[in-house]
């Protein structure tokens, strides 16, 4: 049957994580946590209102889908370069029936369901913690970019862990790259902040759509079609360059 060796291995990554699941969640919350207490808290008073919202809640929606987006690129990356380059788990997947196609499809859904997992209970916390709120039905609208922007970065995880051999090269374009693409997108502060003339630029990225999508979406339960359509786009992009990177490189 078709898929079922990807469904064997993201299993296995699953189980890998539920032996593991208290450590991680409480690094994963650990993270954006300090960002809003530091930021959504401590400079709060200094900024006041941001597109009509207090900034604690201006940047609630723009940490869930970080840590979602975030944890679904750092799963894909370390986990396909561990098993690639250490364990040497690829190469066992690949005198099995498995073919090269399962295997990359399978670490995809194994960091975009860590992706969905870690970003959901940071969303429980700032729930819990904070007088962020909106109503049920805008979470359909919100998912309409997480759930894509997950599975992009997921991609763009594989390609990294395939392309790269040096975990210090993962940790450089994760930090020259990554980041900067997700703090250039409007988590921190709206795009009107931009000059105008860098404005276009910057919409112009999937992150872009993804973040402010997503903001917009949980908030005000707006749709943004066109935005929700660039991330889509640019996740499948993303899975088609990953799939043929990834075969390429193990027919070397």
């Amino acid at each position: 049957m078709i898929l079922r060796g990807s469904l064997a291995i993201w299993q296995r990554d699953m189980l890998i994580l539920r032996r593991s699941i208290i450590s991680e969640l409480v690094a994963v919350v650990a993270y954006p946590l300090t960002i809003y207490l530091a930021f959504g808290i401590g400079m709060q008073g200094y900024i006041g209102l941001v597109d009509g919202a207090p900034y604690s809640l201006f940047i609630a929606p723009g940490l869930i889908t970080m840590t979602a987006v975030n944890a679904a690129y750092n799963e894909s990356v370390w986990s396909l370069w561990f098993h690639r380059r250490v364990q040497f788990t690829i190469e066992s997947y690949r005198v099995t029936p498995i073919s090269v196609s399962e295997i990359v499809i399978a670490k995809i859904l194994s960091g975009f369901s860590h992706g969905i997992i870690k970003g959901f209970v940071v969303g429980v916390v700032i729930f819990a913690i904070t007088p962020f709120r909106f109503p049920l039905e805008h979470l359909v609208q919100y998912l309409l970019f997480l759930l894509p922007g997950s599975a992009f970065f997921s991609c763009a995880g594989v390609i990294s862990g395939t392309v790269m051999d040096k975990p210090e090269t993962i940790g450089k374009v994760e930090a020259v790259l990554v980041m900067p693409l997700i703090f250039m997108s409007g988590l921190f502060f709206p795009l009107s902040s931009y000059p105008s003339t860098v404005i276009p630029w910057v919409r112009a990225l999937p992150t872009t759509a993804l973040f402010e999508g997503a903001r917009r979406a949980l908030v005000a339960g707006e749709t943004m079609p066109t935005s929700a359509l660039q991330v889509s786009l640019s996740a499948l992009l993303t899975f088609i360059a990953a799939v043929f990177i990834f075969r390429r490189k193990m027919s070397e």
